[in-house]
């Protein structure tokens, strides 16, 4: 967020002739916060917050927010991400090995490391990770394969960079991947990645522009789509409507998550393209982010709704996926005042993801809440928090 928000909340404001308690009243932020932003005091505010203003106000999200700075976030990297980060710079591959990396071994570890990467064990990825990377980019003067190597390993690099809030390596890191992408479909799964960094970094118009740009040009016949094609334009297009719905452009997000739907329609069932669980698509994937809008739309009760239709078994969309849907579960509860459910829904997050939970901010902000509703807090609780980094 830039510090020039809370002029920008004034000015509008203003012009809506709304004074801040009436503000404060139509939107459900609070009278406290919007003085703070107004007077300076406060210079940022989550995306979430932002939003509900641009909602009572009548305008876009953007329109509240100057051009986003590159910020990494709320919190320094963690120090086990300082070597991966030093390898992504360009002095990183020298000294030269004793012995060449190759295609096929490199392809190896690869395979060998995707079951980290898809279930979050960031421990385990860290040490492993900047050798990794050295090889792919010492791979992309040999041709065609080894090119096509670096770019998907920069491509989970720069997912996961992201998922851990290191944005400006990640945005290095998917760069280069598009750079080397061995086909328009890979580049539009990088692309989609790209854009989940711009919506993390509250860049709402970049995610929106790109996400629909991509779409244009990757969207396939129907009659005759493979389920490559099928992924690859449907996961841009709930890129795209998660931006607009961040962006309070309701009727364009419906129309992407519309589209979108029919794509899964077409896939029939969760599938993702050569074994590639970033790209897993389907059914179940839209409904979690037609979950997700409705969140950020502040509809508690229909995320509730949505989550009793999503499978427990079988083929399911990636595990950050999952659990970031089960994030908009605990919120839902939250505003539902149901403070033990959401506090049952993050256990359950942190047993299936322990690394993962920590770095989402937006899990303490639940917590946050919770605790502060409750008069006391029961030792399940406290642990929770210290594991979260909640406070007390």
């Amino acid at each position: 967020m830039s510090a020039t928000i809370g002029r920008r909340l004034h000015d509008v404001r203003k012009r809506r002739g709304l004074s801040q308690r009436e503000l404060a009243t139509a939107s459900g932020v609070s009278l406290s916060l919007i003085r703070k932003l107004e007077q300076g005091e406060r210079n940022d505010t989550r995306l979430e917050t932002a939003r509900r203003l641009a909602v009572a106000l009548g305008v876009p999200t953007t329109q509240l927010l100057a051009e986003p700075d590159d910020r990494e976030g709320d919190f320094p990297p963690p120090d086990q991400w300082a070597p991966v980060r030093r390898a992504l710079t360009p002095d990183a591959l020298s000294p030269e090995p004793d012995e060449p990396p190759t295609v096929s071994g490199v392809l190896g570890v690869l395979d060998s490391a995707l079951p980290l990467f898809s279930s979050d064990r960031y421990a385990e990825l860290g040490p492993i990770l900047p050798a990794l990377i050295r090889d792919a980019d010492r791979l992309a003067a040999s041709g065609a394969d080894g090119r096509a190597v670096r770019a998907r390993v920069m491509q989970l690099t720069g997912w996961l960079l992201t998922q851990t809030r290191q944005f400006a390596a990640a945005h290095d890191a998917l760069g280069r991947s598009l750079d080397c992408a061995p086909d328009r479909l890979h580049g539009a799964a990088t692309v989609s990645t790209q854009c989940w960094l711009l919506l993390r970094q509250g860049r709402l118009a970049e995610a929106q522009e790109l996400a629909a740009r991509w779409a244009d040009e990757v969207e396939p016949r129907m009659s005759r789509a493979t389920p490559a094609e099928l992924s690859a334009w449907g996961w841009l297009l709930l890129r795209l409507s998660a931006a607009c719905v961040r962006d309070n452009r309701s009727d364009e997000a419906e129309h992407a998550l519309r589209l979108a739907h029919s794509a899964a329609v077409a896939m029939g069932r969760e599938f993702a393209p050569d074994k590639d669980f970033l790209r897993a698509f389907g059914p179940v994937t839209v409904t979690l982010k037609r979950a997700e809008n409705a969140m950020i739309a502040d509809r508690p009760d229909v995320v509730l709704q949505l989550a009793e239709r999503v499978p427990a078994g079988g083929l399911r969309p990636t595990s950050n996926n999952h659990n970031r849907h089960l994030l908009d579960v605990a919120e839902a509860h939250v505003r539902s005042r149901q403070y033990a459910e959401a506090v049952d829904v993050l256990q359950t997050i942190r047993r299936a993801a322990p690394q993962w939970l920590p770095n989402q901010r937006y899990a303490r902000d639940i917590l946050g809440r919770v605790i502060d509703r409750r008069r006391t807090l029961t030792p399940e609780m406290r642990t929770l928090a210290d594991a979260i980094g909640v406070p007390m």
